[in-house]
């Protein structure tokens, strides 16, 4: 995040709004405020919660975007967590599933822990950092107003799409989905019309 920046975006408004906007697609979201922010946003059966596995969220919509190209994937998740997984960025470009659509609430800290600044808040671009492993569409978001561009990447999908949202640092309570990880995986494998296992 740069520091001449000074972001204005609401994360929960703005989660809330791209699930309105996108009511088809499936989301994955990312350890911790992401996940508290999809939940706050209303829970369905389209929402994957991690609880864990920080830095997989890309992988996992990578993988999801792989195997049902005919659903349109978002990946939900923050600066931090997508920094703990920075890798997969290069196998996302390497693989450009024009169905997967890449959402990154930027706050510039690690919130799990203490609210210490993350490395955006220390000059790393993850917008360039996209470009650089290929993945062209790839955009910084500072108003709430360009929510419409990403619903229209997730709703109409024609290539990877990135998009970095500059998020407040605020404190926000806390929504916690349920734990039971194999319940958030069945449910989430029935709208795939596929067996609980």
């Amino acid at each position: 995040m740069s520091h001449s920046i000074n972001p204005t975006i609401n994360r929960r408004e703005f989660v809330a709004a791209l699930v309105k906007a996108c009511p088809n697609a499936l989301f994955v979201a990312g350890l911790g405020s992401s996940t508290y922010d999809l939940f706050a946003a209303g829970d369905r059966p389209e929402n994957f919660y991690l609880w864990g596995a920080m830095g997989g969220a890309a992988g996992i919509g990578l993988g999801l975007a792989l195997a049902q190209p005919a659903k349109s994937i978002v990946v939900l998740t923050g600066d931090g967590e997508q920094l703990m997984g920075l890798g997969t960025l290069a196998t996302v470009g390497a693989q450009q599933p024009k169905n997967l659509t890449l959402v990154i609430l930027d706050n510039g800290h690690f919130g799990e822990t203490g609210m210490q600044h993350s490395h955006t808040s220390l000059g790393t671009d993850l917008v360039a950092v996209a470009k650089a492993c290929s993945i062209a569409n790839s955009h910084l978001v500072t108003d709430q107003s360009k929510l419409t561009d990403i619903s229209t990447c997730v709703q109409a999908p024609t290539q990877t799409s990135l998009f970095q949202v500059l998020v407040r640092a605020d404190d926000v309570p806390k929504a916690l989905p349920i734990r039971d990880g194999v319940h958030i995986k069945n449910r989430f494998r029935s709208v795939l019309g596929l067996d609980p296992i």
